[in-house]
């Protein structure tokens, strides 16, 4: 599988490669520096889901907002 950078990588991606990282580390068997290395990537792809969800949380408050201000009126 053809890596993508972090920065492009959709939420579903981002979450099932957490996924996978977190399968990892829970298999053990790995040394620190091998276990540090998947950590950390484990919380850019953490980082980018959050990201997503914020964005998606921010346009579900503003469809509701607008939602609202038509039902007022």
């Amino acid at each position: 599988m053809s890596e993508t950078p972090s920065e492009e990588l959709g939420y579903e991606q981002a979450r099932d490669r957490l996924v996978e990282v977190v399968r990892e580390l829970e298999a053990g068997g790995l040394s620190l520096e091998q276990s540090l290395a998947l950590w950390e990537k484990g919380e850019k792809l953490a980082k980018i889901c959050e990201h997503h969800l914020e964005g998606a949380r921010e346009r579900i408050e503003a469809a509701l907002a607008s939602v609202e201000d038509d039902s007022a009126q």
